[in-house]
């Protein structure tokens, strides 16, 4: 199934993001929070800039967008995410009730999708339900090689050693 053009402009506008927080000397990570095409929260990553390691863009977007929407209840949003979210993102994503997540870029071996499955564990919901919303809709590899593209241009060296030890991506 072809994806949404929604999902389309939400990512392009999230690669668009990583690249600049690149640019900027941050790690290229972006992450959006939408409800249709009413963006909610757009926000990089920030773990270089604010000297923490917790400041990921998932993080931080979901935090705004609960600010903005004076709720923890997202279950009627969108989370479009650079790289799939790492298993520390997983757990407020999934306890934000969050209806989506959306990446392109797999992360087999941090991925709270692919190597953890916080995000599809239904037994979260199962056995902590006033915790934990229902699995979230994963949508993987929308626009994976534009995503790929931002970091090579980042550090071409370092996204051959992540993509040999396969962080990112494909199986090498």
């Amino acid at each position: 199934m072809a994806p949404a053009p929604v999902d389309l402009q939400n990512m392009r506008r999230c690669v668009e993001m990583s690249r600049q927080a690149a640019l900027a000397g941050e790690y290229p990570f972006a992450a959006i929070v939408a409800i249709g095409r009413d963006v909610i929260a757009e926000v990089a990553n920030r773990a270089v800039r604010d000297k923490d390691v917790t400041h990921h863009a998932e993080l931080l977007a979901l935090s705004v967008a609960q600010e903005r929407l004076s709720t923890k209840d997202l279950s009627k949003c969108s989370l479009y995410t650079s790289v799939e979210p790492c298993v520390m993102c997983s757990f407020p994503i999934r306890e934000t009730r969050i209806s989506r997540v959306l990446f392109s870029i797999q992360s087999r071996l941090m991925g709270g999708a692919s190597r953890w499955n916080v995000l599809g564990d239904s037994s979260l919901s199962d056995r902590m339900p006033d915790y934990f919303g229902k699995p979230p809709e994963i949508v993987a590899g929308l626009l994976t090689d534009e995503a790929e593209a931002v970091w090579e241009a980042w550090n071409p060296e370092m996204w051959r050693v992540f993509r040999k030890q396969g962080l990112f991506g494909a199986s090498p």
